[in-house]
């Protein structure tokens, strides 16, 4: 092939096979890419299954599933389940202000029968429960860009303004 069979610009060293270790990938980038993608799969950056905390009660049991660690600007499900040992009159579940500190909510279902804010907490309350039945809540949430570091609260299950039990919680927050 001659230069005169080459597009302008194009010379006969820009076609000729490299040989030699020019020709490979640099071994360093093996190794960055499988380092990070070790560091991926071992979840500590996020994207593990949710960690389920429980607590116990002679009343009820609390049951939380909260993604952990949560990174800036990521959308996030948090299920709490409420299974109450005896009658709960008006179940609230209580939300330390702490641990929504910069963080959107954007759905909680069921819907609360009514909400409030009392003692540092978000407080939702609902209907009834008897003794063997559940009460689960799905909420929805995105964590705001300022958000980072560490968030910690506590999760209370009341029986109207009766603390019944709580869960203590901790979510590192990465950038």
């Amino acid at each position: 092939m001659g230069d005169t069979d080459l597009p302008d610009g194009i010379e006969e060293r820009h076609v000729a096979p490299v040989r030699g270790l020019r020709a490979h990938a640099s071994p360093l980038a093996f190794i960055v890419l499988g380092t990070a993608m070790a560091v991926a799969a071992t979840g500590l950056l996020g994207g593990a299954p949710a960690p389920v905390t429980s607590v116990s009660a002679p009343a009820a049991s609390l049951e939380l599933k909260i993604a952990r660690p949560l990174r800036s600007g990521l959308f996030f499900e948090t299920r709490i389940r409420v299974t109450a040992r005896q009658a709960i009159a008006k179940p609230v579940i209580g939300v330390d202000a702490s641990l929504w500190r910069d963080l959107t909510i954007n759905s909680q279902v069921p819907a609360p029968a009514n909400e409030s804010f009392k003692d540092g907490q978000y407080r939702f309350e609902y209907g009834p429960l008897k003794a063997g039945e559940t009460l689960e809540v799905k909420i929805d949430g995105q964590t705001n860009p300022p958000l980072i570091g560490r968030i910690a609260g506590n999760v209370t299950l009341l029986d109207d303004d009766a603390p019944l039990t709580k869960a203590h919680v901790t979510i590192p927050v990465l950038p």
